[in-house]
Parts: C-alpha cells; sequence; structure tokens
C-alpha cells in the first residue's frame, strides 16, 4: 500500500522495529542502569512515569523518522544503500547533535553512548527495513 508513493506497510514495521529496538536497548537486558545513571533517573522515576503517554509518543516518533528515511531514499535503492543512509543519518545528524549538546550540559559520556549507538542502530534498522520493502 503507497501513500504518496511512499510504502506505507514499510514505513509501519520500521517504525515498530524502531520502537522494539528501544525497549530492547534501554531494558535491564542491555543499558537501562547506565542510561538510569546517566540520565539521574531511578527505578522509582520509571514506575511513576506515564507509560501510555510515552510509548504512544516514542512510536509516534518513530513513525515520522521512519516516514523521513521513506520519503528520502531513491526507490531503486538497495539495503545496503537504505541502512548506510540510516547509518549516516544516525552518526552524522543525531550523534554530532547529542555531542554538542552534551558537552554544554555536561552530560556523561557513557549517557551519551548510550543515546547516540541507539539512535544510530536504530536509523540504521530504519534503512534496513525500508530498504528491504522498497
Amino acid at each position: 500500500m503507497y501513500v504518496y508513493d511512499i510504502n506505507i506497510i514499510a514505513v509501519l514495521l520500521a517504525a515498530l522495529s524502531s520502537f522494539l529496538l528501544g525497549g530492547i536497548w534501554y531494558s535491564p537486558l542491555l543499558f537501562q542502569r547506565t542510561w538510569l545513571e546517566g540520565a539521574g533517573l531511578t527505578e522509582l522515576d520509571l514506575k511513576a512515569a506515564n507509560h501510555k503517554a510515552i510509548f504512544l509518543g516514542s512510536f509516534f516518533l518513530s513513525f515520522v523518522a521512519s516516514v523521513a528515511v521513506a520519503t528520502l531514499v531513491d526507490k531503486g535503492a538497495t539495503v545496503i544503500d537504505t541502512m548506510s543512509f540510516g547509518l549516516f543519518i544516525g552518526i552524522l545528524f543525531v550523534a554530532s547533535s547529542f555531542g554538542v549538546s552534551y558537552l554544554f550540559e555536561q552530560r556523561p559520556l557513557k549517557l551519551f553512548l548510550v543515546n547516540a549507538g541507539y539512535h544510530t542502530l536504530q536509523f540504521t534498522l530504519i534503512g534496513f527495513v525500508i530498504g528491504s520493502l522498497n
């Protein structure tokens, strides 16, 4: 199903995969403790959070990012092309922008590595899904 020459199924699957990656990335299995410490949060903060708003907002923003990638890649691009595009977005735009903010905010390097790492992998994954279904 295409809307304005964008494969909406690919976009939805890319958004879902991005959302699920975040769930794993920030879970106790991987980087939850490091992220909590770096962000100055506790387990109690997590329990008190409005999970519905956070998850809905997170999925919506993952959808927006997926639409952006789907809009910007060529329709004939290979999976490697779209993954590379996502990787470049993650490193050259997101991580570098986070880096500037984290330097001025004097935030921990570990927090930068967790967050920038997630978004770099997120956009690479979005590129993979979009490219696979392109």
